[in-house]
């Protein structure tokens, strides 16, 4: 699908079903095996809402909201340790509301899905550290 058909199918139809592309979403959703539910959001998203946005060069991008502003998120894909700030409400094209892992679908309201949340946000700091510190071990050898 075409990120121009993408685009129309969800204004027409209100929800698109789409394939995860890349690892940003790690460990939640695979690349190539997994599938995600968006649906056209209506008012203000949510902190933890996973978004369907599109940044300013024209990259569609699905990651978690971390943190609610007046007038903007911060942003933060499950497998990445920078935040994205300046999202807006225009760059929003949708909110996850289930998805697809092993044939098995989950709501974003399912009691596995929002413990997986907040166990994954409140290890976030760890995480972060642990990749600083594989980054400079890295360095150091190479």
């Amino acid at each position: 699908m075409s990120k121009r058909s993408l685009e129309k199918e969800l204004d027409c139809r209100g929800t698109i079903t789409y394939a995860c592309q890349g690892t940003s979403m790690l460990p939640l959703l695979r690349q190539q095996k997994d599938l995600f539910t968006i649906s056209k959001q209506l008012g203000r998203c949510k902190k933890f809402d996973v978004v369907l946005y599109k940044r300013k060069d024209g990259a569609y991008v699905l990651h978690r909201i971390v943190k609610v502003r007046k007038e903007s998120y911060v942003i933060l894909g499950d497998n990445c340790i920078y935040k994205e700030y300046g999202i807006t409400d225009d760059d929003i094209m949708g909110v996850m509301v289930r998805f697809i892992r092993n044939g098995r679908e989950y709501s974003v309201d399912s009691k596995i899905y929002r413990g997986y949340v907040a166990i994954w946000h409140t290890l976030y700091p760890l995480r972060k550290l642990f990749r600083q510190i594989e980054y400079r071990i890295r360095v150091m050898i190479s």
